[in-house]
């Protein structure tokens, strides 16, 4: 199995949104350096790589909803699974044409076609997992699931409140209903705080 990298500066005293921040960043990292190889039919280890990888995100992302914005995240989660789906379908064939080819190999010459026919159609699944696999990666990067990754964990820059029109002197800014009612005067207003609409949802 592939071995998890460690989390820069990851402790038990960190705020659970920059915790958030940190194990989702490597945890994605990882999930794209192993695709690197992966449709390669020869290099079965590569599949298996990047699956574990599917299911390590998958795994934070889920642990760290509570801080993450869901329009965002469950797109992201749906197609991280989605391409976990795939590559089982495509490891499947992988180890089975592993255990067969070591049958063939202690097999007798009576049993070697016998087997050679269950490996000619094991291949042929592994083709077809291995085509779909390649659309799916191609649909990734379409919809640039590594770009929506860095942006769930990214903050949303601070909006400043509009600033209002001073009054002249001796003049006093109302709003007043159809009715003719004052609501408000600029005197009594006091000044909105500035929005932050981030991504996270602080714990």
């Amino acid at each position: 199995m592939a071995k998890a990298r460690p989390i820069p500066g990851l402790s038990g005293e960190m705020r659970y949104s920059d915790a958030a921040i940190a194990t989702i960043a490597v945890r994605s990292d990882e999930l794209f350096e192993y695709a690197a190889g992966v449709l390669d039919l020869t290099q079965i280890e590569a599949v298996h790589a990047m699956r574990v990888a599917t299911r390590r995100l998958r795994s934070v992302l889920e642990f760290y909803e509570p801080c993450l914005e869901s329009e965002q995240l469950e797109p992201i989660l749906e197609q991280v699974c989605d391409l976990a789906d795939v590559l089982g379908q495509r490891r499947d064939p992988d180890v089975e044409l592993e255990a067969l080819a070591g049958f063939a190999a202690a097999a007798s010459e009576v049993e070697r076609p016998g087997i050679e026919r269950f490996i000619g159609r094991t291949s042929e699944q592994q083709q077809q997992a291995n085509a779909e696999l390649a659309q799916m990666l191609g649909q990734i990067e379409a919809d640039d699931l590594r770009g929506r990754l860095a942006a769930l964990i990214a903050p949303s820059p601070v909006v400043e409140p509009v600033a209002e029109a001073e009054a002249a002197p001796g003049e006093e800014h109302s709003a007043t209903t159809a009715g003719g009612e004052q609501l408000a005067t600029a005197a009594d207003e006091t000044a909105a705080p500035p929005v932050k609409s981030g991504w996270l949802r602080r714990r």
